[in-house]
């Protein structure tokens, strides 16, 4: 059954996930489909329009949390039944534009086509043969090897790869100085929960991780936030900050900062270390997006030592986001407190995924798999900054690499609620902004929004800009 003709380039800039989605969709509202048939396999729909498996995967998904399919797992996907007396609902609702929206909705929601606001890479980018190898390597381990809760450290293989792979950078580590998480997120959560009490007073960097903030706030520890610069920090910010309070640590991202994609200069980082030591400052450097790199940037860890660095990575960027698999490495005093932390809040990490993502990391086409990702990316972010100037847009600043771009329209939206308000509107079309609020202390709206120029694109995201310009928006 062939219900389409894949677009690898297609115009309108929908990704092979939502042609296939969209073609069941009208193929169920045609009759083609009716209520109660299976779909051909993940493997055989794959085939017969030259997919890839994940690719069908994430379409078939998609429509099962939107209620057109069931899903009978080991078994089929069927037509979703409608019960004639129960009225249908929408397969999407709008959901209320906030902060928790942005942590909380826009990963749950698949339906919206235009994602400019999130933060992970199409899923027809990942590598996938070397995931599906991995994985038929990891059916064929003897579940008894898997039956544990494995070590509090993590998967040791990992830590080991890890520990070579950081040498490369110039951080020379060793195995015992790593600590598997789940995720990057919770690595940072763990070291907050460690490091640092209730009432602590830390810098941060502004715009940043939005995850962040909210960690923060949960702990109970005062963000106070410092202007990023082209070359890193404002340094002078950050020494009245640690004059005026009493600076615990301050947090930030060395490469392809999240959300403004830049990344400190040599020099940023040494004024940033320097004040750093004359402040008694910790410094936790969240690194997740240093693989997507086309140029090397300065690496603090490597620079100071772990006496003053905490480290956190993750494999979100380079893998897989689902794998859910980082790390954070640090001196062994605090690494023991952060290990007994992290088994307090949810015993050992996932071994299962660990060994996953190693037999990814370790097989021989991770290295062609992310030259790849870097390229397409540096296309994406020339052709997003065009669009960009186009729509008459300030961008912060142009990486060329990584995920993101931090701009906003130089005709900045009106009203009390400025980008937020813009993002709610955004919404009702179709589109998934992240305005920039979300990601300052104190949730001022100057008009930014973080884009993912993986998913920027799109003709129908400038379009819709143009036309709230034109409407004073």
């Amino acid at each position: 059954m062939i219900l389409f003709t894949p677009q690898r380039q297609a115009p309108d800039g929908r990704t092979l996930v939502d042609q296939a989605a969209d073609a069941i969709e009208q193929a169920i509202q045609d009759r083609i489909l009716r209520p109660g048939m299976a779909l051909p396999s993940i493997r055989q729909f794959a085939h017969d329009h030259r997919l890839s498996t994940f690719t069908v995967m994430a379409a078939y998904n998609r429509l099962v949390a939107c209620g057109r399919l069931q899903a009978r797992p080991g078994i089929d996907y069927r037509v979703a039944r409608r019960e004639a007396a129960r009225p249908s609902a929408p397969a999407w609702q709008m959901p209320q534009v906030g902060p928790a929206w942005l942590l909380s909705d826009v990963f749950a929601d698949h339906s919206v086509s235009i994602k400019a606001g999130c933060g992970w890479l199409p899923p027809d980018w990942h590598n996938e043969a070397g995931l599906q190898h991995a994985l038929r390597q990891l059916a064929r381990v003897p579940v008894g090897q898997m039956a544990s809760y494995g070590h509090p450290l993590g998967y040791q293989p990992l830590r080991e790869h890890i520990a070579d792979h950081l040498g490369g950078y110039g951080l020379e580590s060793a195995a015992g100085q790593i600590l598997l998480t789940h995720g990057a997120t919770q690595a940072l959560d763990i070291v907050i929960r460690t490091a640092l009490r209730t009432g602590d007073h830390v810098a941060v960097e502004t715009p940043c991780y939005a995850n962040l903030l909210r960690l923060l706030a949960l702990n109970g520890i005062v963000a106070h936030g410092v202007p990023r610069t082209p070359e890193g920090l404002d340094e002078n910010v950050l020494e009245a900050l640690a004059r005026a309070h009493p600076l615990r640590a301050v947090f930030v991202s060395s490469a392809l900062h999240n959300p403004t994609g830049a990344s400190f200069t040599m020099a940023g980082a040494f004024r940033l270390l320097q004040l750093a030591e004359r402040h008694d400052l910790l410094v936790v450097e969240d690194d997740v997006s240093r693989e997507l790199l086309q140029e090397p940037a300065p690496l603090l860890t490597a620079l100071a030592s772990t006496r003053r660095v905490v480290y956190i990575s993750g494999f979100a960027k380079s893998v897989m986001p689902s794998l859910r698999v980082g790390y954070l490495l640090c001196d062994a005093g605090l690494l023991q407190r952060c290990a007994q932390t992290k088994m307090s809040l949810g015993l050992t990490s996932a071994e299962i995924m660990e060994r996953a993502a190693y037999r990814v990391l370790r097989d021989g086409r991770q290295g062609a798999y992310l030259r790849s990702v870097r390229e397409r990316l540096g296309q994406a972010h020339d052709q997003v900054c065009q669009m960009m100037r186009e729509a008459d847009f300030e961008i912060a600043v142009e990486p060329g690499a990584g995920l993101f771009l931090w701009a906003r329209p130089r005709q900045t939206p009106a009203g009390p609620q400025g980008a937020v308000g813009l993002a709610a509107r955004a919404l009702q079309a179709g589109i998934w902004l992240a305005p920039g609020a979300y990601f300052y202390p104190d949730q001022r709206d100057e008009g930014w929004f973080r884009f993912n120029v993986a998913y920027s694109a799109n003709p129908a995201l400038w379009a819709f800009f143009r036309k709230a310009a034109a409407a004073g928006a």
